[in-house]
């Protein structure tokens, strides 16, 4: 009986279809900026702008006061009671109170960023963290995700990128949102330029 099903689901053959057209879909916004804001906040995250990279120690320091052990990945944010060799045990990580990462691009449409290994070659830093730092340059928002894979595509190849939207977060439980569940309990993205 088994083999009769999956045999009739093996020749059940549905018509081809063509793809259908992307054009229209993801209308840009007016203002990309600012939708890149809400769809961020919507997400449990928060953008804040820096006006240059001179000023972006200072900003993530204001932000985060309290952490004490800073893994960082961009050069005007020091790194802070926390090293971790090239090969090191990716669990280390666990230990850290903020993980200051850059961003290659954001997406205005849901308020994700675009991360890579080219710039985060420890990617347990960016789930294991209690907190999360983006740094992105204020130009580099994209209208929406078919912009966004269409520049993925055309990037030069990492053996890992991810989008990440927002801190951790999980509703499964009585239907309450708990943010910061199994991974970042915050994310920040830092707006760099004018």
């Amino acid at each position: 009986m088994k083999h009769t099903i999956l045999a009739a689901i093996r020749n059940a053959r549905l018509p081809d279809a063509s793809r259908p057209s992307l054009e229209g879909l993801g209308t840009p916004s007016a203002d990309p900026q600012a939708q890149f804001a809400t769809a961020l906040q919507a997400v449990a995250g928060e953008a804040r702008d820096v006006a240059g990279r001179a000023d972006l120690a200072a900003a993530v320091a204001a932000r985060y006061p309290a952490a004490q052990t800073v893994f960082s990945c961009v050069a005007d944010v020091p790194g802070r009671n926390f090293t971790v060799a090239a090969d090191g045990d990716p669990h280390a990580f666990d230990q850290v109170d903020l993980a200051v990462v850059p961003a290659v691009f954001g997406v205005a449409e849901n308020g994700a960023v675009w991360i890579t290994s080219a710039d985060v070659p420890h990617r347990a830093a960016l789930f294991l963290a209690q907190h999360l730092a983006v740094v992105l340059p204020r130009h580099d928002i994209v209208h929406h995700m078919h912009d966004a894979y269409a520049r993925v595509v055309q990037a030069p190849l990492t053996d890992f990128g991810v989008f990440i939207a927002g801190p951790s977060k999980t509703a499964d439980i009585e239907q309450c949102l708990v943010i910061g569940a199994h991974g970042a309990r915050s994310l920040t993205v830092f707006r760099v330029g004018p």
